[in-house]
């Protein structure tokens, strides 16, 4: 992988994020927004494999879709969590 595919998909990360707080109304900094997208693509692409839908496989609107639920799902849960 080289240091262009990093960037973007730190960039994606950080779109998902990004969506997800929106959705949500919560989240936080830029940082945070990165953080919760690509963790939100792993989480994404777990649930959308359990639902019969294939992961992420590329740099696409469907891997942003997947980063956003799963960024959704992250920021939920962790809300539920923090009360």
């Amino acid at each position: 992988m080289d240091i262009l595919n990093i960037i973007l998909w730190i960039v994606l990360g950080g779109v998902a994020g990004w969506i997800a707080h929106m959705i949500t109304g919560r989240g936080g900094g830029l940082i945070t927004n990165i953080v919760v997208g690509i963790i939100g693509a792993i989480i994404g692409g777990f649930v959308m494999g359990l639902i019969g839908l294939g992961p992420a496989t590329g740099f696409n609107l469907y891997s942003l879709v997947v980063a956003v639920v799963g960024a959704v799902i992250l920021v939920v849960i962790l809300g539920l969590i923090k009360r």
